[in-house]
């Protein structure tokens, strides 16, 4: 069960003017649910999308990165689950296309305007022939409160539907952003194995909603790991259908500042529900690294402990073994032209109000007991505070501990 998160009731997540949701169940991998999805977006919307670092990135991966870059306008993402479409050559890029093809007649638009996503098994075929006859459901089924329904139909090993809305005013006028995600395992930040979607009525100039999605990801997705792996199919897209009446053309404005704090609230809080469904997950744990030259220097040493399989065993065994956090600090990857001084640095455990001082001076803090260690690694959330001692930079990362349950679901993941 995911630590401390509740899918959203559908009520609650409020729809977006200007996008419409569909779901069908197609077959791809499993049959009787659903796992295809259409968002239809009405004329005039603005799309932006980062996506996986991976080298061996999935084809609808490609196709998506070649449609934003020929600047059509996006009507239509589709979306399916079961097959990740990765690893499949030249007979993936034609499968994507072929689909993006399908759906384009069907909503009479342009298959350029098209973008496709897919996730779940790689180095499997997509089944065409099946995908496109779930989508005259899809359509069928498009209705503008159906987000509750979507953030189920795309999920694979997520134990729970992720969703987020939030609903707040600029200038006098409403604005609405509402988002869904999966993911579960393979985890890791640039970007983490998920799909992520998030939809606003505001409108955004293109240069600015470019800009918008990066810092939101900077902030969310791309500070989340559950295993160390970084997906082939990861896709984070920003929608701004505009339909709001509030058009933000200018990053030094109220109303921007207003938008990028709502969106990256909804986004952390799609990122953070990830971690917490966790493959195997028991506990959310947050790395918070402070006193580092810059941002990245102390995301380096947030990643290092929480990739680090020792480290999230000893969490899961709630087993006071705190050296391997130091361990895993020692190892980051820091400047080694302006090294890591181990007596400035101070660590600390904490939960519930409660921190403890673990390290300082190089070594165990004098004042620490191992006791007090076992009861706070015994709590479901937790926190862990490294001081680096060499400056004023902060960054955290948001991460889960490794269990038995973690291996089982990866061990029978295609069965």
């Amino acid at each position: 069960m995911p630590v401390n998160y509740r899918t959203p009731a559908a009520a609650d997540l409020w729809p977006v003017a200007g996008v419409r949701l569909g779901v069908a169940a197609a077959a791809i991998r499993k049959p009787d649910r659903h796992d295809l999805t259409v968002l239809a977006l009405d004329p005039g919307c603005r799309v932006a999308g980062v996506f996986t670092s991976n080298r061996f990135c999935a084809a609808p991966v490609h196709v998506c990165r070649r449609h934003l870059e020929l600047g059509s306008d996006a009507r239509a993402l589709l979306i399916n689950t079961g097959v990740a479409n990765a690893g499949t050559g030249e007979q993936g890029l034609r499968a994507a296309a072929e689909t993006c093809a399908a759906l384009s007649q069907l909503l009479a638009i342009d298959d350029r305007q098209v973008l496709p996503f897919s996730t779940g098994v790689i180095l499997e075929p997509l089944p065409v022939e099946r995908l496109i006859a779930g989508l005259p459901a899809c359509i069928a089924d498009l209705r503008a409160d159906h987000w509750h329904t979507a953030a189920h139909a795309i999920m694979t090993t997520d134990t729970v539907a992720k969703a987020a809305s939030r609903r707040f005013e600029i200038d006098g006028k409403r604005i609405t952003i509402t988002g869904i995600s999966k993911g579960a395992g393979m985890i890791r930040p640039n970007m983490a194995t998920m799909l992520g979607f998030i939809a606003t009525d505001a409108g955004v100039a293109a240069p600015l909603l470019e800009q918008l999605l990066r810092e939101a990801a900077d902030e969310s997705f791309n500070c989340i790991s559950v295993d160390g792996d970084t997906s082939t199919n990861d896709s984070f897209i920003l929608i701004a259908t505009g339909q709001s009446g509030i058009e933000i053309a200018d990053a030094s404005t109220a109303a921007y500042a207003q938008l990028r704090e709502a969106l990256i609230a909804v986004a952390m809080e799609l990122a953070q529900a990830i971690i917490r469904d966790g493959e195997g997950a028991s506990k959310f744990i947050t790395v918070a690294v402070e006193g580092g030259r810059d941002r990245q220097e102390c995301k380096r040493v947030g990643y290092a402990v929480a990739h680090s399989p020792l480290v999230k065993t000893a969490f899961f065994a709630s087993d006071p073994n705190l050296g391997r956090i130091l361990a895993a600090i020692g190892y980051a990857e820091i400047d080694a032209l302006d090294p890591l001084d181990v007596d400035r640095v101070r660590v600390w455990l904490a939960s519930g109000g409660s921190e403890i001082l673990v390290a300082e001076k190089g070594g165990r803090a004098a004042s620490y007991r191992e006791e007090d260690g076992a009861r706070i690694m015994g709590e479901a959330e937790i926190s862990v505070r490294v001081d680096l001692g060499r400056g004023s930079a902060r960054a955290a990362v948001y991460t889960c501990d490794l269990s038995y349950e973690y291996v089982r679901i990866n061990a029978d993941y295609r069965s």
